[in-house]
């Protein structure tokens, strides 16, 4: 898995606010990078889950139809 470049910033202001605060800027910095790391995981999980295929106990493919939908058109 490859590391999110913006996680040692977020983590530093982290350690930053534990120690000695954090000023109004970082503070707004800190938001902005929250929110950017929320929305790279989001993208992650969609892709994961866009490459599922769920089969049942006898081989049959039974991906729900609305997974195959978004599949089908993430590919367009």
């Amino acid at each position: 898995m490859r590391m999110i470049p913006i996680l040692n910033r977020i983590n530093e202001l982290s350690r930053i606010e534990r120690t000695s605060g954090l000023s109004d800027t970082e503070k707004a910095e800190q938001a902005a990078l929250r929110t950017q790391y929320l929305q790279i995981l989001r993208g992650q999980l969609l892709t994961t889950l866009l490459n599922v295929s769920v089969m049942d106990e006898f081989g049959n493919d039974v991906t729900p139809k609305r997974l195959i939908d978004k599949r089908a058109a993430n590919d367009q």
